[in-house]
C-alpha cells in the first residue's frame, strides 16, 4: 500500500472511532435516561432540590425495589428507592453517586444518598418519618452524619434503634446491571448493602441504657405517616 492509501486508510479508521467515541460518550452522560427523563432530574439542581422532589412523592408501602427510572414513571417511592433516586439524580447534576446504610435493631435499616461539599457530608433520604431525610453538608465525618439521625430512629414501640452504620457505596459499581434505567428490580443494592460492614455506632453499655422516645418526639416524627390501609 502506497503512503497516500494508507494515510486514507488511517484518516477512515480515526473517523470510525471518533464517532464510536462521540456516541459512547452520548450514551455514557445520559445514563440511559430518556431526554424528558434527564431534563426532569437536571432541573432539580442541588441537593436540596432533589429533597423536595422526593418530598413530593408518596411514599411507597409496597415491597419492592424499582429503578429511578421506574420511580419517575410511577411517582412513589420507598426509603430504598428514593436513596437510590436521589443518588442518580445527583450523579446527573455532577456529584458521585453515593449511599450508605443506616442499620438498626427491631426495626428497618434506612438507605441514605450522601453528598460532600467543602469537606463536609450531607444528606438526602425518603422516608416515612420527619426526621429522618435531608441533613445539610455540615458534618465532618460519616459518623457524624448518622449519629444526626439517632435521636429521632425509633420503631412504633418508641424504642431508640439506630446502631450501625456503612461506609459510602457508589452506585457506579452496578452500572454493568443498569441500576439507574433497569426495568429489573434492584435488589442487588440491598443485598450489598446487607454484605459490607457496619461499624458500631454505641458500646454495649449505652445500648443498655437507651431510653424511649417520649410521646411528644413521636407524634412530631410521625407528622405525614403513611400507614398501609390493608
Amino acid at each position: 500500500m502506497d503512503g497516500v492509501g494508507h494515510a486514507k486508510l488511517m484518516t477512515t479508521r480515526l473517523t470510525t472511532f471518533a464517532r464510536r467515541s462521540s456516541t459512547s460518550r452520548r450514551n455514557v452522560s445520559g445514563f440511559g435516561f430518556t431526554p424528558l427523563e434527564l431534563r426532569q432530574l437536571r432541573a432539580l439542581k442541588t441537593p436540596a432540590g432533589i429533597q423536595k422532589f422526593l418530598d413530593d412523592l408518596p411514599y411507597n408501602l409496597s415491597y419492592t425495589a424499582r429503578s429511578p427510572k421506574k420511580v419517575l414513571h410511577d411517582c412513589t417511592a420507598s426509603c430504598l428507592e428514593g436513596g437510590i433516586l436521589a443518588a442518580a439524580a445527583l450523579r446527573v447534576i455532577g456529584f458521585p453517586p453515593l449511599i450508605f446504610d443506616l442499620e438498626a435493631e427491631q426495626d428497618t435499616d434506612h438507605v441514605v444518598a450522601i453528598f460532600k461539599l467543602r469537606e463536609h457530608w450531607g444528606a438526602v433520604a425518603k422516608s416515612n418519618f420527619t426526621g429522618c431525610r435531608y441533613r445539610e453538608p455540615v458534618y465532618r465525618t460519616l459518623r457524624e452524619l448518622a449519629m444526626s439521625y439517632f435521636n429521632i430512629y425509633f420503631n412504633l414501640r418508641g424504642e431508640r434503634t439506630l446502631r450501625r452504620y456503612s461506609r459510602p457505596v457508589n452506585l457506579a459499581r452496578f452500572d454493568r446491571l443498569n441500576w439507574m434505567t433497569t426495568e429489573k428490580p434492584t435488589w442487588f443494592i440491598a443485598e450489598h448493602l446487607c454484605e459490607i460492614p457496619h461499624i458500631s455506632l454505641l458500646t454495649p453499655a449505652m445500648e443498655k441504657n437507651l431510653t424511649r422516645v417520649d410521646q411528644r418526639t413521636l407524634r412530631g416524627e410521625m407528622v405525614g405517616h403513611r400507614k398501609n390501609s390493608s
